[in-house]
This record gives structure tokens, sequence and C-alpha cells, in this order.
């Protein structure tokens, strides 16, 4: 089949995980098979579609070494020992270019960590993380990956029956802000450094001689989620449920469940069922973001200095740096949105003054860059006052640098997706393929998707936003 894994997560002391037996499932069967990752992976996708013992969890691949990682995290503020309480890490597969990625099953089964859970998923939350993983990953942002669905011939009870499945998740790692707070908490110093080493080796070689490795190695984490987070809101996605143990090491999304798009622009958006005060709203994840980063940081001081308050010090003063590397990438991805090339100090101004008549306006936050971009004024929106003269001020601005009026036009194409995965589109294509077992929803939206800045006629029909609803539009977290 093409495997070629390693399993260097097994070096660290055993704190860190839990051998695990796998969990078979009746008859299973292959739904979706992601054929361009898994080619990638250097994986045969004939043999994969043929054979789904180990996709389903009832085969251990060659060279797999099936373990349940523990981890720590805050959810929702509280602090809460975790785990994989329905996963398993299966090894990590080495590429023919020397990259390397874990290989791990959802919904497998219970582990050491599940915690009274049954372990298993059902399908509709596994199809939907396999929908907006992919699209995030078209839209450039970083994600962990979907290689496939399996559904298991059995049979999960939630409120009600559902049909069970297993997805297979494709990541740089694993590694969590929670893991380190679970080292941090309950293993010792010696474990905590033998973790960070681990990180600087597989993420941030770069580092690893740098004279205050672990600072650096906060350093480096800070600048990576601020990337990411910048790219959350340049699209506007709503993660749904930033808990420190979904917040990656490497800076990837993890952990598709209550997640969502928005449509009209407001800053309070927030989809989850369960984030009732709005504590990971739309508005709140740049600063969530330096919250999470702050349990890293005090996770890291042992490492960072023999003397706390010393290490207090270093690490907040890094930890400072936060906010001006966000505003940085958001701003960066703002001006392209608005096809600015070079910079100026009242272009932040520009930005806030057009979110600001978006939100007056209960306009739709994609489809306003799209008008943008094409110049395609007619909602409400462009036909007020205020509007005209921001367009004015925003139009002497691209007057003020030296590339055309053309090459802007191109700039906005590349950063103002046509389409996003819109909540109703994605409810259309899980009722269909969990209800009514068609999967032609799911393939066009998915095809739809796969390239959000290609402008096509066919897009067009995905822009449109939802029709208005008394029911608010809400997201739940699929365990």
């Amino acid at each position: 089949m093409g495997w070629n894994l390693d399993n260097s997560y097994i070096h660290l002391p055993s704190i860190f995980y839990t051998t695990q037996r796998l969990n078979p499932v009746a008859t299973p069967m292959l739904i979706k098979l992601n054929t361009s990752l898994a080619t990638s992976l250097g994986l045969n996708t004939q043999l994969l579609q043929d054979e789904v013992a180990v996709l389903a969890g009832n085969a251990v691949p060659t060279g797999g070494f099936p373990i349940a990682q523990a981890y720590a995290g805050h959810q929702f503020g509280h602090f809460n020992m975790l785990g994989d309480g329905r996963a398993l890490l299966l090894g990590e597969q080495l590429t023919s270019t020397g990259e390397r990625f874990d290989i791990a099953l959802k919904g497998s089964g219970r582990t050491a960590y599940s915690r009274g859970g049954d372990g298993r998923a059902a399908l509709g939350p596994m199809l939907r993380e396999y929908i907006i993983s992919e699209a995030m990953f078209a839209l450039g942002i970083p994600t962990t990956r979907s290689l496939a669905v399996v559904t298991t011939g059995e049979t999960i009870f939630r409120e009600t029956a559902l049909t069970g499945a297993i997805l297979t998740r494709v990541a740089s790692s694993h590694l969590r802000v929670g893991t380190f707070q679970y080292a941090a908490h309950f293993g010792t110093d010696e474990e905590l450094r033998a973790l960070a080493d681990y990180a600087i080796s597989r993420h941030f070689p770069q580092i690893a001689n740098t004279e205050n490795r672990y600072l650096a190695l906060l350093n480096e984490v800070i600048k990576k989620q601020a990337a990411l987070i910048a790219k959350w809101q340049l699209v506007g996605f709503i993660h749904g449920v930033m808990n420190t143990d979904n917040m990656t090491i490497s800076g990837e999304t993890i952990d598709y469940g209550p997640c969502a798009f928005m449509d009209v622009y407001h800053p309070a958006t927030v989809f989850s069922s369960i984030d009732r005060q709005g504590r990971y709203a739309y508005g709140n994840q740049p600063s969530i973001g330096g919250w999470n980063l702050a349990r890293l940081a005090e996770a890291l001081l042992p490492l960072i200095h023999d003397d706390e308050e010393q290490a207090i010090e270093l690490a907040q003063e890094t930890l400072q740096h936060y906010s001006q590397h966000y505003v940085n990438n958001w701003l960066a991805g703002m001006r392209a949105k608005l096809g600015i090339f070079n910079e100026e100090e009242q272009d932040i101004e520009l930005v806030e003054e057009l979110l600001k008549l978006m939100q007056q306006q209960q306009a739709d936050y994609t489809n306003t860059f799209i008008a943008l971009t094409f110049e395609r004024f007619d909602s409400n929106l462009f036909q007020t006052h205020d509007f005209q003269a921001w367009l004015t001020k925003w139009q002497a601005r691209l007057t003020r640098q030296t590339e055309t009026q053309a090459m802007s036009q191109q700039l906005m194409k590349k950063h103002n997706p046509a389409v996003i995965p819109r909540n109703h589109r994605v409810e259309e294509a899980l009722t269909a393929a969990v209800e009514h077992d068609d999967y032609s929803v799911m393939e066009q939206l998915l095809n739809i998707v796969a390239q959000p800045f290609a402008h096509t006629e066919e897009q067009q029909a995905y822009a449109s936003p939802p029709s208005p609803s008394a029911t608010p539009y809400r997201t739940f977290c699929g365990t």
C-alpha cells in the first residue's frame, strides 16, 4: 500500500502515550478517499480502496504502532486532564521528499483516555471535517487534512441512533499546547524537556542551537499561531472550540467540531451550541489565541530559566510580540484583499471603517470583498452615503501606489475567495449523504471549494448566502 511509517513519538517518556489495541468494527465500507492526498503521501490509492482494514482500525499498517496520546488542556477556561479519547496515532508516514506526517484514526473506539465515552464517531461530523479541512487547505490555510472516511457498519447512540464512521486524519503532528500543559502538570521537568526537544527537532530544527531554545520555541509557536488566526479572520472562519488542546504547536488548524464560516459580518458571530457566552466568537479569536499562548508559556517556564521570576519576565516579554505579529499578518492580508501593495499608516483605519459599514448594513463578509474586486456595487451597503465616502477614500488610496488598477484586481482575485463552504451548503451535503446515502451533493461541493480563487460561473451558485431564517444556525461538537 505504500506505507513507510516511523514511530518517533514512542521514544518520548511513556507518560505521553498509552499503547493501544485496535477496536475492530463489523463491516467497514470506504465512503471517501482523498486520492490526491494519498498520492502525495506515497500511498497506493487502488490498494487503499480495495482493502479498507487499516482505515477502519481493523488492521495495523506495515510499520505502524498504535498509541493514544496523553494531553491536558483548558476547555472554556477550565483545566482538565484529557487525551485521545477516540483517536489512535498509527504512526508517521515518511514521504519521498523527507516530510513526516502523523496518520491518525478518529472515531476508532475506546482508549485509556475515553473517560466513559464509547470512543466512536458519527458519519455526519466526520464528513463535515473532511469537507471543511479540505476547503481550508484549498484556501491556503495551514490545516490537518482528511485522508478517508469509512463507515463502520455499526450504530452509535447519542441523542438518537447514528451511523458510525471513522476519519483518517493527516497532520504535521498532533503536538498541542495541551500536551505541554500535561507535561508541566503531571510530569517532571526532564519529561517536559524531552517533549520540548522533540517539538523543536520535529518542527523548528533551525532553533536547536539557539542559546535559549525553549524561549525560542515559544516565540516560534507565537509566530505560527498569529499567522494562522489572521488567516482565519481574513476568510471569516470560526473555529468554535479554541480550547488549548485544540491548538497545535505546528500552527495547523485542528479539530473541526462546531466550526463554521461567517455569512453576515459581525464580530460577535458564534455558531457553537456549547459556546453560550461567546467565548470563542469570531471577534474573540485573536485574543483567545494570545490567552492560549500564555498557557504554553506557563508550561515552559521551568525550561526558560532556572529562576522563576526571570522565566516569567522573559516569557511575558516574548508574549508581548503576539499582538503585533497578529496585526501585521491580518493587515497584510487585508491590504491584499483591497488590492493594496504598499503600506501607509492609515490603512488600518480604512479597513476598520469598511468593516464597521459592513456590520451596520449586515453585509455578507465574503461577497462584499468579491463585489469590491469586480466592482459589482448592487447591494444595500453600496448605496449608502457612508459607503460612497469610503469608496472615494479607497480609490484615492489605490492611486498612491505604482501598480496599475489591473494589477490591484489580480491581487484581490488571489486573496478574495469566490466561494467558501457556506454553512447551508455543508448541511445540504451532509443531509443528502447521511439521510439519503447520496454523496453526489458532497462531491459537487468539494469540487467547487477545491479552487476557491478560480472565480468561475459555476461557483456563483455556491456564493449565495442562505435564505433568511428565524432560527439561528447552530453547530455541534460531533462527539
